[in-house]
């Protein structure tokens, strides 16, 4: 029995390469090498690809010149149906051409240039299976902006918020403060619309900080949004898989920190810079009531089919500690470390969760492969137009 040829695409054009690259070899590592060829397909911070078994190692990454020079350069077929990636070098008169079969992808670029479709628009061209949610859902996922507004539209609670672009930031900044400050109440919290990993995220008590916030946001993103901060405040995740058929949902995790926001460090610097996500500090299962354990897993599928989510997703949630009202933050389409430590409690290894993830994905390529997308007769030849619309 042919091993199934699983594409694992990770680093990219992304403030998250980093975080990513230990994403995927944890994957890669885990990966049933009985029923699976793992394929590393990474790609640079100059956006381009590359395959080679130079690339399974995460210490060959400290060299990153040497380790590209060990590398294949290849390029993946756009082409319907090819489902190959190519040598991106010229062939010698002696050297035979590389190519190599891909039967699945798996995504794990965190941030932009592929957790926000754009790497998923690419799959959908090529025609190839993939884990995670599609074109629609991953862009939604990374823009805050359109992804509250979705929340919002579903009935799940959000906190109040406020969002801008910078050129308008850049032209009326004084109506842009009075309006923040008439809608919403300090504490606030600044973030660039589409950036993860706590990335350009910073909190203001006044209008001071709000200012120097908004400016340091704008530097990762052209979509500023701000929200009011709740207080007391407790952080809870919870991680969901499958379809929107079918949903299977992890233990709920809270995420310790002395800070009011988790920092990039507090996420993967904290233990080991080798672990991501799964090496953060965390409480699982979370010290809550069983009664707001399920509520928070009712809504985390909520919002997953809401946001056309398919895969893996981490949903995360802002609870106020005295209230007890749950607002979801966001949701992350392509989570850190694929939040398999979530699972795990559960009785569920990395390996089987990625078992999931590609059945999943082979199976939702089989349901878009028969749906209608053309027609056989051609309009075209029927000639006589003559400019008519």
């Amino acid at each position: 029995m042919n091993k199934i040829a699983v594409a694992v695409i990770y680093g990219g054009r992304s403030v998250e390469h980093e975080v990513s690259i230990i994403s995927a070899l944890q994957a890669i590592n885990a990966l049933d090498k009985e029923k699976y060829q793992a394929i590393p397909l990474y790609i640079s911070k100059k956006g381009a690809f590359y395959t080679g078994d130079a690339l399974l190692n995460l210490n060959n990454y400290r060299d990153m010149n040497k380790l590209l020079a060990a590398a294949q350069p290849v390029y993946l077929s756009p082409n319907y149906g090819e489902n190959k990636i190519f040598s991106a070098e010229k062939s010698g008169m002696f050297k035979k051409p590389f190519e190599q079969k891909i039967d699945v992808v798996l995504p794990v670029i965190h941030g932009t240039h592929g957790e926000d479709g754009c790497l998923q628009g690419l799959l959908e061209l090529a025609g190839l299976p993939y884990a995670g949610p599609g074109v629609l859902g991953s862009a939604c996922g990374m823009d805050k902006i359109m992804m509250k507004a979705i929340l919002k539209e579903a009935g799940i609670k959000v906190a109040d918020y406020q969002w801008f672009c910078f050129w308008q930031w850049q032209d009326s900044q004084e109506q842009i403060i009075a309006k923040i400050e008439a809608a919403l109440l300090y504490p606030l919290v600044i973030k660039p619309a589409n950036l993860g990993s706590s990335i350009g995220i910073s909190k203001a008590a006044n209008q001071e900080e709000l200012i120097a916030a908004i400016e340091l946001a704008s530097s990762f993103s052209e979509r500023i949004i701000v929200e009011e901060m709740i207080k007391p405040l407790r952080e809870i995740n919870c991680a969901v898989l499958g379809s929107d058929r079918q949903m299977e949902f992890s233990l709920c995790e809270e995420p310790l920190t002395a800070a009011d926001i988790l920092s990039f460090g507090d996420k993967y610097l904290a233990n080991s810079n080798t672990k991501g996500m799964s090496g953060a500090k965390r409480r699982i299962p979370a010290d809550i009531s069983e009664q707001m354990a399920a509520d928070i897993q009712d809504t985390a599928g909520r919002a997953f089919v809401a946001m056309d989510c398919s895969g893996v997703c981490r949903v995360d949630f802002l609870i106020n500690s005295e209230s007890g009202q749950i607002y979801v933050n966001e949701l992350n389409t392509i989570p850190g470390s694929l939040s398999f430590y979530l699972f795990e409690p559960t009785g569920k290894k990395f390996g089987k969760l990625l078992d999931d993830l590609i059945y999943t994905a082979l199976q939702r390529y089989r349901v878009k492969e028969k749906k209608v997308y053309g027609f056989t007769s051609n309009i075209l030849s029927q000639g006589g137009f003559k400019g008519k619309k």
